[in-house]
């Protein structure tokens, strides 16, 4: 009787599991695969996130090569729409970029607008410096950008090259009212164009990192660079490199092509689905 009822025993609770685990995979299964419109809206904001970092870097250049004693109203050469402003107290450095209400890229069909404020310690001898940088009532176009930067610059990594650490909570907002927050860290490493200082057009970078957007709804998406995306100044878009995403137990992986400057990107699903990804002006 014993043995009887042990064996009983037994079976229920490998029916309990074995029922278990289908109701488990079957939750998962009916979870929906990561949609077309929402890997549209992360990519436009890595676009437009990854644009506005190549400016600064690029703007930081020539602050950093900038004569000291022009403090007020300076205009930079290469973006003569755009003022920047410079205020020393002891040993910080406070430096605004005034964007005005139409201040148009030299290499792309961007308008800018609004400032971004950027503060930090200047020190000759280190090899490394931070700077925070934050924006007021700034505009990508018709994107409204929103949070804080804190970024450590590397003028030689053990490569050689220029290279800087951001760690970011951003918002980015559209004009309908959408927006998606991020919190994550990106290394950024100029890989081609050092050289030519003056010409912010044949600029290569390389980018790796990962981080969480979070969606107006609430839901979450994770992404990771699994091969570093490559960014030409010259080019609208990244020409390459992959990322991995997730949200809600389902993932896809995001390529964006073999160095070709396109406005396309192939998103495969974690079924096999490949979706094309058209970059584009977001209409609603």
């Amino acid at each position: 009787m014993k043995n009887s009822g042990l064996k009983l025993l037994m079976i229920f609770v490998a029916i309990t599991f074995i029922f278990t685990s289908c109701e488990n995979s079957e939750a998962i299964n009916d979870v929906e695969p990561i949609s077309e419109e929402d890997t549209i809206t992360t990519v436009e904001a890595d676009d437009v996130l990854n644009d506005v970092d190549s400016l600064v870097d690029d703007l930081w250049g020539s602050i950093d090569a900038s004569v000291a004693g022009k403090s007020e109203g300076d205009k930079n050469p290469y973006l003569s729409c755009m003022i920047k402003t410079r205020v020393t107290e002891g040993e910080t450095t406070i430096v605004t970029l005034d964007f005005g209400s139409d201040c148009t890229l030299p290499f792309q069909n961007v308008v800018l607008s609004g400032k971004i404020m950027m503060e930090y310690i200047k020190d000759i001898e280190a090899k490394t410096i931070t700077i925070i940088y934050s924006y007021d009532d700034f505009y990508y176009n018709d994107l409204k950008i929103e949070g804080t930067n804190e970024v450590s610059k590397i003028k030689e990594n053990e490569n050689g090259l220029r290279e800087h650490t951001r760690m970011f909570d951003i918002k980015v907002i559209w004009p309908d009212g959408e927006f998606i927050t991020r919190k994550g860290e990106k290394v950024r490493t100029l890989i081609g164009g050092y050289e030519t200082k003056s010409n912010w057009g044949d600029n290569v970078f390389s980018i790796t990192g990962s981080w969480n957007t979070t969606f107006k709804n609430g839901n979450v998406m994770s992404a990771t660079i699994i091969e570093p995306l490559i960014r030409k100044t010259a080019c609208r878009f990244i020409v390459s490199g992959t990322i991995e995403k997730q949200k809600n137990n389902r993932s896809g992986v995001l390529n964006f092509g073999d160095g070709t400057c396109d406005n396309v990107a192939i998103f495969t699903t974690d079924t096999g689905k490949e979706i094309e990804i058209v970059l584009r002006k977001r209409k609603r």
